[in-house]
């Protein structure tokens, strides 16, 4: 589904609005439905939601402004390959929009799938060392191995983030730098052929419209969305302050696996790393193989290594008759998760998992955000 023009225009303008009162407009919208309604009633909001906070009905009342901004945004995204995403939009990340903070708007350009199987953030110091880099490269070449579909999320930053972005589009990953400003510019600019590749092999994202400054506080609201839109959290060098920190923390909050690569006792840039470990707030991570096991992703494995071997998906046999069953409950209701799928198809759990996995192996369905399965032809 994709938000109308006119919904669009509403959520920029509420977002433009209650930028410092995000909760609150989450609230208004969950409440209501749509930013659209929201704008539309705003003089008898409190009739549609009676504990709505006062401030924020008595400014709803002046944001024809906003409107008229959110026109000029929506021009210049047309004119510039941005995709706007809205809370409405399948497009936007469903993992973030399980947030309570998640944006209401965000600006997207890129070819990634940002809903994507497999969602990894890797985040640390901007100040990282040559062990750092060496864990990246070492890390992303073995989860290539074993996880054939996982987007890359990181800040595009110095350090840890440009290393990751760039040692996944080196292993054919798509990435996605979420940025701390509009797309109508890129900070730090040293980045914007690491940038420019990213668009064609994943994407740039960011909450922020045009003009907007990289000033610190949007790097800490932007660590959010990192978060919110991955599966796991990898921390690979931090001090004990820093953004990699805010970023592991809020997702744990978030409920999303953390991870941390130790380091050696007394090094700056792995205190915060060591610290989170010896707190139990991430696990500690040695390298690929024990992500994937820890993560439960040990089938995607058994995918790379059919797709390694030249097997075309196509070229399977035909389906059985306990996959056709499955196949068919999917045609009648398409993305259903397994529990249903297994009262549905009258196949236990226990045999469902093995063929689900089967029938993704072939090409007939793919997983998608939330444990949803998705038939694909």
């Amino acid at each position: 589904m994709k938000s109308s023009d006119r919904e669009q225009l509403c959520a920029m303008a509420l977002a433009r609005q209650q930028f410092f009162n995000l909760a609150e407009a989450r609230y208004l919208y969950d409440a209501v439905g749509n930013a659209a309604d929201i704008v539309e009633h705003c003089q008898d909001l409190p009739d549609r939601v009676p504990d709505a906070a006062p401030r924020v009905v008595e400014a709803l009342k002046g944001i024809a402004p906003w409107l008229e901004q959110a026109k000029a945004e929506q021009a210049y995204a047309r004119e510039n390959g941005i995709r706007i995403l809205t809370l409405a939009d399948d497009d936007y990340p469903q993992r973030l929009k399980e947030c309570d903070d998640a944006p209401l708007v965000l600006y997207y350009k890129g070819s990634a799938d940002l809903n994507a199987r497999r969602v990894v953030c890797v985040v640390g110091t901007r100040r990282c060392t040559v062990y750092g880099q060496d864990l990246i490269r070492r890390f992303m070449a073995e989860l290539r191995e074993r996880c054939p579909e996982v987007l890359v999320v990181s800040g595009l930053a110095y350090g840890v983030d440009i290393c990751a972005h760039t040692e996944a589009l080196a292993c054919a990953y798509p990435t996605v730098g979420v940025l701390a400003h509009g797309l109508d510019d890129l900070y730090p600019a040293r980045h914007k052929p690491t940038a420019r590749r990213m668009v064609e092999q994943g994407g740039l994202l960011t909450e922020f419209t045009t003009h907007t400054n990289a000033d610190k506080m949007n790097f800490v609201r932007r660590n959010r969305i990192v978060a919110g839109m991955s599966d796991a959290c990898i921390l690979v060098e931090s001090a004990a302050h820093g953004g990699g920190m805010i970023t592991a923390e809020l997702a744990r909050e978030y409920n999303r696996e953390v991870f941390a690569f130790p380091g050696r006792v007394g090094d700056n840039y792995s205190e915060g790393c060591n610290n989170l470990i010896a707190k139990n707030v991430a696990a500690l991570l040695t390298g690929a193989e024990m992500f994937v096991k820890t993560m439960g992703w040990e089938s995607d494995a058994q995918l790379a290594k059919a797709q390694k071997q030249g097997i075309p998906r196509q070229l399977f046999p035909e389906l059985t008759p306990e996959e056709q069953q499955v196949v068919k409950v999917l045609q009648e209701n398409n993305d259903l998760q397994i529990n249903m799928l297994s009262v549905q198809s009258n196949v236990p759990i226990g045999r469902l998992t093995a063929l689900l996995f089967q029938l993704e192996m072939k090409g007939v369905i793919r997983t998608l955000a939330g444990g949803m399965y998705h038939l694909l032809k």
